[in-house]
């Protein structure tokens, strides 16, 4: 069976978005992460098993093949540690995939599938917003950055088997608070950062469709 969770992966102060496609299929109980992944991203293998074993959840003894699209992009970090665990759970059955498009995922797990805070969930908020995404499922600790977007839902977990239960439709959960303006970054000096990354991506001759930075917040 063959799932697919919406992620992202930070470059420099941009987030682009990633594909974490799983499949499992009959075969030697294996379980393979392929897309230009680096030494980080290999070792989620070991950190996803654990967390979805000391969580009480059935891991799958099955051939599992975890695919990072597009293929052509180096994927760094352990922010997808959540969406391959969700990935997995989803293609063995025991997660619901009708909510899944509906948001990005990220999230690096501990071996007890607690979910620990990672870098870039400002830019990853931008990028589900620009995507037409209902809202994203970050760390609890990452909900006040995330939330400093307008206008998308962010969701602050804290456990495996929390975001699980959410996607299921047996627990709800409330979007984090857009923080007091008084510990945003100024407007001015977030426009300054969006308006010289626009224009690097006109320079590059990439999404020059994109709205400009100040219609992000």
């Amino acid at each position: 069976m063959l799932s697919k969770i919406f992620s992202a992966v930070l470059y420099g102060i941009e987030a682009q978005p990633i594909d974490v496609e799983v499949d499992l299929s009959q075969g030697l109980p294996l379980l393979n992460i392929v897309g230009l992944p680096d030494l980080a991203v290999k070792e989620s293998k070991d950190r996803v098993r654990s967390a979805i074993k000391n969580t009480g959840f059935h891991f799958p003894i099955k051939k599992i093949t975890i695919n990072l699209a597009p293929a052509d992009l180096k994927k760094e970090g352990a922010a997808f540690d959540l969406p391959m665990a969700l990935g997995i759970l989803a293609a063995d059955g025991v997660l619901k995939e009708d909510r899944l498009d509906d948001y990005l995922i990220v999230g690096e797990l501990s071996l007890d599938g607690r979910i620990k805070e990672i870098k870039g969930t400002l830019a990853m908020a931008i990028l589900a917003k620009r995507a037409g995404k209902r809202g994203l499922l970050v760390p609890a600790k990452n909900g006040p950055e995330a939330a400093v977007v307008s206008g998308i839902e962010v969701l602050g977990v804290e456990t495996l088997p929390q975001v699980v239960e959410f996607l299921n439709g047996q627990l709800p959960l409330s979007p984090v608070e857009t923080p007091s303006p008084l510990s945003l970054p100024s407007k001015r000096f977030m426009q300054r950062i969006f308006q010289r990354s626009a224009a690097r991506r006109t320079r590059s001759g990439r999404w020059r469709s994109r709205p400009p930075a100040a219609t992000i917040f």
